[in-house]
């Protein structure tokens, strides 16, 4: 891969560390960050590293009238011999440039922003928990920056990288969470940007979450926005279900995001000859299979919790309790591979791992 060629300032204040024995996810953020320019008829330019630092725009940005936004989320981890691993960060870079086509953004260069990305980790390495289930989390985005007020796409962006340490994404843990299925509110339709990893996805999610944690719930589990019956993803992972010995995940459909971890789940079961398949499910067909006794394992995929069990279903006020509120032992066995891989204890057949 060519290097980008970039200015670093570093800065002559280093933040305090916090402990990194009880991090929680997404509050700190290390020393330093990237920026890259963008200007129509110029293209990608000033690429560098600076101290992490407020960003200053014009009340007129489009990114705040009109939501040109998209951003990405990948993990870096230490392994036991002090290597650094990121997990499938092409697949990261890829699908933010299919976010940028769908939001009429710019397209990325690929390869200049993983250099960038590569050497931003470097200068940061010691802010790379190594304690179990921790990481560095790395959020790459990209926002509309032109001052002018019309609907039309913007002609000016800036592409930034920030890093924070995280510990569990949820409290629970590896514990199995408890989601609420959403029968009010819509988070995307086909045709929509639900297959895009974009801001106003997440704010559309917001009223559903609230209530849904009001109730003791960690999240809800949205349904399709057409006939409010198939199951699309819950609001920070995408979703499976082991019926009858069988995995099953929601096809994509437009309207789902396209999960690097659910892309990696599928492969490994293939790997492990545990059935599975990709169609549209319905809850109607969960609440049978649940009435049946053959709904064995539910639990979530993504990022920021890796594999997440889910341990109870509340959907027009039953309570599907999954295997008695604990972890399933195929949810265990793919949480156990995939981290694995990923901290770089366990063989990595498929070559995801990337090494700096």
């Amino acid at each position: 891969m060519k290097e980008l060629k970039l200015d670093v300032t570093l800065t002559t204040e280093k933040k305090q560390k916090p402990s990194f024995d009880n991090l929680e996810f997404g509050k700190y953020f290390t020393d330093h960050m990237f920026i890259w320019n963008y200007t129509e008829g110029k293209g990608w330019h000033d690429p560098r590293i600076v101290p992490y630092q407020p960003i200053t725009l014009d009340p007129a940005a489009t990114v705040f009238h009109y939501g040109q936004t998209v951003f990405e989320g990948l993990k870096a981890y230490l392994t036991k011999d002090e290597q650094v691993l990121l997990f499938r960060p092409d697949e990261n870079m890829k699908r933010f440039n299919r976010s940028n086509d769908r939001l009429c953004m710019p397209k990325l260069d690929e390869e200049g922003a993983l250099s960038a990305l590569k050497q931003l980790i470097q200068i940061e390495r010691d802010w790379i928990p190594s304690a179990e289930g921790t990481s560095l989390y790395i959020r790459p985005f990209m926002i509309a920056t032109e001052a002018f007020l019309g609907v039309h796409p913007a002609k000016t962006y800036q592409f930034m990288i920030i890093l924070s340490p995280v510990g569990a994404y949820y409290k629970e843990g590896l514990n199995p969470v408890k989601i609420a299925v959403e029968s009010e509110f819509v988070r995307a339709v086909a045709g929509g940007t639900g297959n895009a990893k974009t801001a106003g996805n997440y704010a559309a999610s917001l009223k559903a979450s609230e209530i849904a944690e009001q109730n003791g719930y960690s999240q809800v589990l949205w349904l399709d926005g057409k006939e409010n019956q198939y199951i699309e993803e819950v609001g920070s992972m995408n979703v499976f279900f082991k019926i009858n010995g069988e995995v099953i995940t929601p096809e994509l459909n437009g309207s789902i995001l396209e999960g690097i971890t659910r892309k990696s789940v599928i492969e490994l079961l293939n790997y492990m000859d545990i059935p599975v398949v990709e169609r549209k499910i319905s809850i109607h067909e969960i609440q049978q299979a649940y009435q049946d006794g053959v709904l064995e394992e539910a639990f979530g995929s993504g990022t920021a919790a890796v594999i997440s069990p889910i341990g109870e279903l509340l959907w027009n006020n039953e309570k599907m309790l999954i295997n008695n509120g604990e972890i399933g032992s195929v949810s265990k066995q793919v949480y156990d591979t995939l981290t694995g891989i990923q901290n770089g204890v366990k063989e990595d057949p498929f070559g995801w791992s990337v090494r700096l």
